[in-house]
């Protein structure tokens, strides 16, 4: 009966102990992203929106350049004509963030991603790996195609931009980098919720509501909060000389640094409720 046992013990251990390595596991992300329709789709609706949006704004505004104020006239921000799409991006890239997690919730095929990979915290970083690289080429891609797109469709007498001059290159890569770090802030949000309807809701009520009920409130409150808000935060990324008219901003990159930290806490709290509740 003893040896019975001991002959058990040391057969089962070694499967036991058996674990997903994280590229397989970053490979099976990557399978599972490319494989959906949803994302071919949710690109194809990004390029078209950021595209589309920069050669309307182009072409309209090179069509009616001589009917405009002078005070329009001097504050025209070329670059971030040609990046208005991405604002609206916005609303897209939130979506796949969403699906990346909520969809396996959906279908119930989280409890086999599970059981594949019992790390809990290993799902999360690897859906957060393929994910920002994913949203980060994406996104910077069609950041420069819009921007070369707007400047081409600008034609004088309109001023246009172009990668050398100040602030320039700096509007076009945020504007870019934003869009990716939505995405993943987008994938906490799913990841704490895990629910697609109800994840997609918040992230557009943050994204678009908030900023409509803190201009609502007295100047003196809703100038301060307006600076902390993402959309707040991406326009003033995608700006070279626009100035907002919403109150004081964050500069760029304070305010992309405090984007992240909006990206960080929600994963490291959907993180948390992954390992501690059940799929």
């Amino acid at each position: 009966m003893t040896s019975t046992l001991s002959f058990r013990s040391t057969s089962v251990a070694p499967s036991s102990r058996r674990t997903v390595s994280v590229a397989g596991a970053l490979r099976s992300e990557w399978t599972k992203l490319r494989s959906v329709r949803s994302t071919t789709w949710t690109i194809v609706v990004l390029a078209v929106i950021t595209l589309g949006i920069a050669a309307i704004a182009g072409t309209s505004v090179s069509s009616s350049w001589h009917k405009m104020s002078t005070i329009d006239r001097l504050s025209f921000d070329p670059t971030q004509l040609s990046l208005r799409g991405m604002l609206f991006g916005q609303l897209v890239i939130g979506v796949l963030g969403v699906l990346v997690m909520s969809a396996e919730y959906s279908t119930g095929s989280m409890r086999s991603t599970l059981m594949a990979v019992p790390v809990r915290a290993k799902v999360l970083l690897t859906k957060t790996a393929v994910m920002a690289a994913l949203g980060l080429v994406v996104s910077e891609v069609l950041s420069f195609g819009a921007f070369f797109l707007g400047q081409a469709l600008l034609v004088s007498p309109a001023p246009h931009a172009t990668l050398s001059q100040p602030g320039v290159l700096r509007a076009v890569v945020g504007g870019g980098l934003v869009l990716g770090v939505l995405g993943l802030f987008a994938l906490g949000l799913a990841t704490i919720i895990r629910h697609s309807a109800a994840a997609i809701t918040t992230y557009v009520g943050i994204l678009l509501v908030l900023p409509i009920v803190a201009q609502a409130l007295p100047s003196s409150i809703s100038h301060p909060i307006m600076k902390y808000l993402p959309f707040h935060i991406s326009d003033t990324m995608t700006s070279v000389t626009h100035v907002l008219a919403s109150g004081s901003s964050f500069s760029p990159w304070t305010g992309f640094a405090l984007l992240c930290g909006y990206a960080i806490v929600a994963l490291t709290v959907g993180g948390w409720l992954l390992v501690h509740r059940d799929a």
